[in-house]
């Protein structure tokens, strides 16, 4: 059996910047909080946990001087909490995201009210609504959506969605509800390292007849990717690691293909293969 790696996959920017980041100040301290996972892979959490990186789900809960921001960011609010408590700030929130936070509370000023492609319970996308004064709404279907924005809208992505398909959700918000609006600007705020980790899965899917989405399934990024995997008619599993590949799949399968989500570390991938290579020799 043959073993075929996307041409890139695993950790992009936002989330190596803040990883480091985490690192660096453990490099100055034993312990430090984190609101929320820093970035969502429970792999990396857990190492990090090791290292002495607490998650938090509250300021509330937080008992050192400090506090980390995670990646996907956080709302307005949270950033007042932060400066009322007398915290210091540490924010490892992907540049991105940051763009389409401020892109988003520009628009607002100007009078628009925001639409945003995406998951309405995602962390990314919640903290940008948290800077929008409730004058944002995040939908993936306009057809079936009741409370849709009349007037002037501006359209934007959940920076993990692919470019591709926040097009496609545009021109069918555009259909349907033209008779509405009055003013519409689409911003594309998706992110180009995770557009390019969608298409390298999909010419690697030209290659193999099983294809192994490595990450965690709380990972917006890497479920999408094991959707544009699966929708390459390959057959496709999304795994959190090598302990939940099941041994049946790779039956009379000569190629089988690795990619990993934005927020997945290489060691991940690199266990994957080495329990498939021993699966193998089996």
């Amino acid at each position: 059996m043959d073993i075929v790696k996307a041409d890139l996959f695993g950790f992009c920017f936002g989330v190596r910047r803040a990883v480091d980041i985490v690192e660096d100040k453990l490099d100055e301290r034993k312990r430090i909080d984190t609101l929320g996972p820093i970035v969502h892979n429970p792999n990396v959490v857990e190492d990090l946990s090791e290292k002495g990186a607490e998650v938090v789900n509250s300021l509330d809960n937080v008992d050192t001087d400090s506090v980390i921001i995670t990646a996907h960011g956080a709302g307005r609010d949270i950033h007042e909490e932060i400066e009322d408590k007398g915290l210091n700030l540490i924010d490892t929130t992907c540049p991105i995201v940051k763009k389409a936070q401020e892109t988003a509370e520009d628009l607002v000023q100007k009078g628009y009210q925001v639409v945003i492609y995406g998951e309405n319970d995602h962390t990314e996308v919640r903290n940008i609504l948290g800077w929008l004064d409730g004058k944002g709404v995040a939908i993936l279907d306009p057809a079936k959506e009741v409370s849709i924005p009349e007037g002037r809208v501006a359209l934007l992505s959940q920076t993990t969605k692919g470019k591709k398909y926040f097009f496609d959700f545009a021109g069918k918000f555009l259909r349907e509800n033209k008779d509405k609006l009055e003013d519409v600007k689409i911003v594309d705020t998706t992110c180009g390292e995770t557009r390019r980790r969608y298409e390298a899965a999909e010419r690697m899917a030209e290659q193999v007849e099983l294809i192994l989405v490595v990450g965690g399934k709380n990972s917006a990024n890497t479920r999408k990717l094991a959707e544009v995997a699966g929708n390459t008619g390959v057959e496709t599993h999304h795994i959190k690691d090598e302990s939940e590949i099941e041994p049946g799949w790779l039956e009379g399968v000569e190629r089988v293909g690795i990619t990993a989500g934005a927020s997945t570390p290489e060691s991940a991938v690199s266990s994957v293969e080495e329990t498939l290579r021993k699966l193998n020799q089996s």
